[in-house]
């Protein structure tokens, strides 16, 4: 953090590792022609607010695909429990001068690069707070992949979940708040994080930051633009397929 306050530099960084849980090696599954992380990784590299992106990894093999697709990485260890202790881990090896970190999920091939600008932008706009996890508006559901928010008037995250909340007991509700996996933390924060222990409701819901909530960091929200569409089961890889080939941004990157 600068002298004034202010936020000047954010470096992109998409944690991965090959053994994911639910779909093993998701990372290095192809779609339309590129592995899954490069396709994320390049989509950040459109956007305009990032002055550095890496890949971080725990293998490499992945560290070999990254440079075959010319993508900066940085190997880490297979002992984190998430993605967020992971990105810190490469924060600490190739963050020098950066005061805004954006953890970016490897397992988004579709991502939004505006989507990124528009979350750098906030928090800088917003630098009283720790993190900043934006949200998308989508259709009611008990999906329990789908991540939703629950916040205050002040747009303050109060809990993170995959249950059917909320809970309609009186009235109806026809849309929750998506989880967007575009995630912003100052570098205190992000430290705070990586040297706490796994929280219990964290154990339980597999939701990383509700660690940070556990913790009392700030976390504040706001409505983003456009979908979300994550890699965790078969299913998604099937359907990342067919979406990728009307997709607007993979033009400009297919043949990097």
């Amino acid at each position: 953090m600068t002298a004034a306050g202010q936020m000047h530099k954010a470096i992109g960084l998409i944690p991965t590792r090959l053994n994911s849980r639910r779909l093993p090696r998701k990372s290095l599954k192809m779609i339309g022609g590129l592995p899954v992380i490069i396709h994320t990784y390049r989509r950040a590299l459109i956007s305009k607010k990032l002055k550095k992106v890496y890949i971080c990894c725990d293998s490499q093999e992945v560290m070999q695909i990254a440079k075959k697709y010319n993508a900066k990485s940085v190997l880490t260890s297979k002992k984190h429990k998430c993605g967020t202790d992971r990105i810190h881990e490469a924060f600490q090896k190739v963050g020098k001068g950066f005061d805004q970190i954006i953890n970016i999920q490897g397992d988004e091939p579709l991502i939004d690069p505006k989507n990124i600008d528009r979350v750098v932008n906030f928090h800088r706009k917003n630098k009283n707070y720790d993190i900043i996890l934006p949200n998308l508006i989508t259709k009611f559901t008990k999906d329990p992949h789908v991540v939703r928010l629950i916040f205050n008037k002040y747009k303050e995250v109060i809990y993170i979940t995959r249950s059917s909340t909320p809970f309609q007991f009186i009235n109806k509700t026809k849309k929750i708040y998506k989880h967007l996996s575009i995630v912003s933390f100052k570098p205190n924060a992000l430290k705070s994080f990586a040297n706490s222990s796994q929280s219990k409701l964290e154990l339980i819901e597999d939701i990383e930051l509700l660690r940070a909530i556990d913790l009392n960091l700030k976390i504040k929200t706001f409505k983003s633009k456009g979908d979300s569409f994550s890699i965790d089961v078969p299913k998604n890889l099937v359907e990342a397929r067919k979406k990728i080939l009307k997709d607007k941004f993979y033009k400009y990157y297919e043949k990097l």
